[in-house]
């Protein structure tokens, strides 16, 4: 089975191809053409297809889960910055606004289950979430979404994120799904939200590897010009004038989810479909 990657970003496009070559996320093609020149025709025969792909962070995160390669599944994470407080903050009127482009290849090509994850601020710009939920129940899919932290599984910073997922309404129990949904935002945006969203910790689901997160228990404390301490990996440094393979490298982690938090996420999901997979 062959994964589609669509990453626009050369640096970070090319990076996707080192991983499959080294069969760190699903092996697959990565299309480096904006999202905009992609039509759905260019999707036949693929089993999982990632937009926005990045690093590679959702292939990775649903093999955490435990999903295998072969199961067939769309993940999207639009740009952030039309919603950051670090963006330009214009909201639906950036250009660089292109989960509706997403969309619109999901209303063509209809995939059964999709993921995806935005910046927790989409949550109360242009009411970012309440649209996209409900143009995919127009769509015919049952939606829900959590906004959860990296620090969630041990990660030594916040990092809040809008994770959503949504499946077509063919041969699932819609109410025992939109019921499952809404005890886990049934509080919108607010921190209640992290603890309901805790279904992975329920008995039922059982697919994914129980990792313990502790790759950041080395973490190095490197003291930023506003005084603050945050951590870096172990044996990151700092940037550098003339490097600038560092500066993409450091671009790709910025722009990249948390994939152990999209696999409590995806586990989490599963629990409500348990006879797709």
């Amino acid at each position: 089975m062959t994964a589609y990657y669509n990453e626009f970003d050369p640096f970070a496009a090319q990076w996707l191809r080192n991983l499959i070559a080294e069969q760190l996320i699903a092996p697959g093609i990565v299309d480096d053409r904006s999202i905009l020149d992609v039509s759905a025709s260019d999707l036949n025969g693929f089993t999982q297809c990632h937009f926005f792909a990045g690093i590679g962070g959702w292939s990775y995160a649903l093999r955490l889960a435990g999903v295998p390669d072969a199961f067939p599944c769309w993940t999207g994470s639009p740009p952030c910055q039309p919603f950051s407080v670090v963006g330009s903050g214009r909201g639906t009127d950036d250009s660089r606004h292109l989960a509706p482009a997403f969309l619109d290849l999901v209303s063509e090509c209809r995939p059964a289950i999709l993921f995806g994850e935005q910046v927790a601020n989409a949550v109360r710009k242009d009411n970012w979430v309440d649209g996209l939920l409900l143009e995919l129940a127009e769509e015919g899919y049952a939606s829900g979404f959590a906004v959860l932290p990296a620090c969630s599984v041990t990660a030594p910073h916040k990092r809040n994120r809008i994770f959503f997922g949504a499946s077509t309404n063919t041969n699932t129990n819609n109410k025992r799904q939109q019921r499952e949904w809404k005890n886990c935002h049934s509080k919108g945006w607010q921190s209640e939200d992290v603890r309901q969203a805790g279904l992975c910790n329920r008995a039922g689901y059982e697919g994914g590897i129980n990792e313990d997160y502790a790759g950041w228990d080395n973490a190095d404390w490197i003291k930023c010009c506003d005084g603050k301490f945050r951590a870096v990996e172990s044996g990151t440094f700092p940037l550098a004038n003339g490097i600038p393979a560092r500066v993409g490298r450091l671009r790709g982690y910025g722009n990249a989810i948390v994939p152990q938090v999209a696999a409590e996420f995806i586990k989490a999901f599963m629990e409500c479909r348990p006879n797709d997979y």
